[in-house]
């Protein structure tokens, strides 16, 4: 209970200690975070607006040298989708010390040394036609942390005012993104000591995001508690980055090789592709009764890989593929890049395979179409099919897609509240099913997933904001194709 008491007392005295300046650096338009990594190929979305339900009456009890949560605490939590992303990766950070400044400092000179180390190793890949630094998911992130525009800081309640600031910058930007969680609950486990935060830090003291974090070292694993980069922020690699901070920190200041987290079902792709599955390899035992369990979420770990400089990966990546490529050359020619056909521009719609250039050269033979091809050739797709097989999949290339690729799952009023559900999953099936005759047909379901969407959620949400970008960029294209059609 005192220590209740006097967590409640830390949460007064921040509350009265936030200001307008850290509404303005920390404000979102979405209800719940979704890092980006790179334009958001963005795993990590969100498509609903859950309600939360958390028991805040849950309390700690000692469990030998451990505290378990006594009770079940439900509700829910979006992690980040990112975006970016798949991006769709992995970080390093710095010890909680007396020298924690001092050490944070050490640490970025230490990476534009090794930045500048590789910049001719990234050039030759440049060269070869495989990802440069400047396309690489957290080069932003990565180039702004060099020039020390942001820094990653590890925080903890120690009561020292610099500390105090930055996790109060944390917790406003955990209650702007997760509205429908106690803001309370949230003050609660940012500000309990035997939470950590690794915090994305920019103009001395300005926090754009972070992760809260709970170590059990004696476990060997870390729960994932909240992780969130702010709206204005995302886009530029911060929730790659940060993670990987995060994954090189926890290693190099723990005996600890796991995490784990759970997951909001838009936020599983963002956790995928920082290395996060959904296959729990550590025994129940392990973790039961020890991490925060959250209703509707899905439990994911993450196993670190020990060899492996998670800061560093996108280097060692493109090392490998450069060697593997000079290898590639030297068996093939693979890399001569020949002329497109001009043949088709005359209306031509078949050409023997012999006479494109480079065809015979990479061991094509006619023997081979006797092989592959079967006897009976399905029918030639109407034009009609092929145009709205182009319009699903420009709609899936889309930046702004990702809380409409797949059906709405785990959110329980979502079907009570739309009666006609649609997805771009489901709008490709139906194509494939040849259940449109008409492309008005095709695009009265096209039309669902935006009103769905805009029906189900508030207009301060990304999903709103997605629906509508993703509604022109559709009826742009839309028409593009049907001038197409009336014009063939």
């Amino acid at each position: 209970m005192d220590k209740n008491k006097k967590l409640d007392s830390i949460n007064k005295d921040n509350k009265n200690n936030e200001n307008d300046d850290f509404d303005k650096s920390s404000s979102m338009n979405s209800r719940e975070s979704i890092l980006d990594d790179s334009k958001y190929n963005n795993e990590d979305s969100i498509q609903s607006s859950d309600e939360y339900n958390v028991d805040t009456d849950t309390t700690l009890i000692e469990t030998n040298d451990k505290k378990k949560y006594k009770g079940k605490t439900t509700g829910k939590r979006i992690k980040i989708k990112d975006e970016n992303s798949s991006q769709e990766s992995t970080e390093s950070s710095v010890k909680v010390t007396e020298t924690e400044k001092k050490t944070t400092t050490d640490n970025n000179n230490n990476n534009n040394t090794n930045n500048n180390n590789n910049t001719n190793n990234k050039d030759a890949v440049a060269s070869q036609g495989l990802a440069s630094n400047n396309r690489r998911k957290d080069a932003i992130a990565v180039s702004e942390e060099n020039q020390g525009i942001i820094r990653f800081e590890v925080v903890k309640n120690d009561r020292k005012p610099d500390s105090m600031v930055l996790l109060t910058g944390l917790k406003n930007i955990f209650q702007k993104q997760l509205p429908k969680m106690p803001k309370e609950y949230i003050a609660r486990l940012v500000y309990d000591r035997n939470h950590y935060s690794l915090a994305v830090v920019k103009d001395k003291m300005r926090v754009v995001g972070g992760i809260t974090y709970r170590p059990f070292e004696a476990r060997h694993f870390a729960e994932i508690v909240f992780c969130a980069i702010s709206s204005s922020e995302q886009v530029k690699g911060y929730g790659a980055r940060l993670m990987n901070h995060l994954k090189d920190h926890i290693r190099s200041t723990y005996d600890i090789q796991y995490f784990l987290t759970y997951a909001d079902n838009y936020a599983i792709g963002y956790f995928k592709k920082q290395g996060f599955t959904t296959e729990i390899t550590l025994e129940k035992p392990v973790w039961m009764g020890y991490i925060k369990d959250y209703e509707g979420g899905t439990l994911m770990q993450c196993s670190m890989i020990p060899k492996v400089d998670y800061l560093h990966l996108y280097d060692i990546m493109d090392t490998q593929k450069a060697e593997v490529l000079k290898k590639i050359k030297k068996m093939t020619k693979s890399h001569v890049v020949y002329p497109g056909l001009t043949c088709f521009n005359d209306k031509v719609k078949s050409i023997e395979p012999e006479k494109i250039p480079g065809l015979l050269e990479a061991g094509w033979n006619p023997e081979m179409d006797k092989i592959l091809l079967p006897d009976e050739q399905p029918e030639e797709e109407n034009e009609l099919t092929t145009v709205m097989r182009s319009l699903v999949s420009e709609m899936q290339n889309h930046a702004q897609s990702w809380p409409f690729l797949q059906p709405v799952t785990g959110v329980a009023d979502y079907y009570n509240i739309i009666t006609d559900p649609m997805d771009l999953k489901t709008l490709s099936d139906n194509v494939d099913d040849g259940q449109y005759a008409t492309l008005e047909e095709f695009k009265v379901d096209v039309q669902k997933i935006f009103d769905n969407s805009r029906t189900y959620n508030e207009s301060h949400t990304p999903y709103y904001k997605c629906a509508n970008k993703l509604e022109e960029f559709f009826n742009q294209r839309y028409q593009y194709h049907l001038n197409e059609l009336n014009n063939s």
